[in-house]
């Protein structure tokens, strides 16, 4: 079975560090996480964000729902390295679209 292809993502908690991770998994939960997320406030918690991209991603790439969680941290930790996202400052964290 051929290595998937691999992006470098970045997090916004340790700028200029970068990880390499699987294309396909990435672009799919990316997708469906901006689909979910509205452009104004409030935003979505990070469990709401969770249910909303489980109902818009293959179970062939997460089968069951298993290891979600974790693609759902980098990737929108990468897009608010990139200003693509937003962490609104309430409790609990919400995050929206930039604008």
């Amino acid at each position: 079975m051929p290595e998937p292809e691999k992006i470098e993502i970045e997090n916004v908690m340790s700028p200029g560090r970068t990880k390499k991770v699987d294309r396909v998994k990435y672009e799919a939960v990316r997708t469906a996480l901006l689909d979910a997320l509205a452009p104004s406030s409030p935003g979505l918690t990070e469990a709401e964000a969770k249910a909303a991209i489980l109902e818009r991603v293959s179970g062939d790439l997460f089968p069951g729902g298993q290891k979600l969680g974790w693609w759902l941290g980098a990737v929108r930790l990468d897009l608010e390295a990139k200003g693509i996202v937003v962490r609104e400052n309430t409790k609990p964290k919400r995050y929206r679209k930039a604008k």
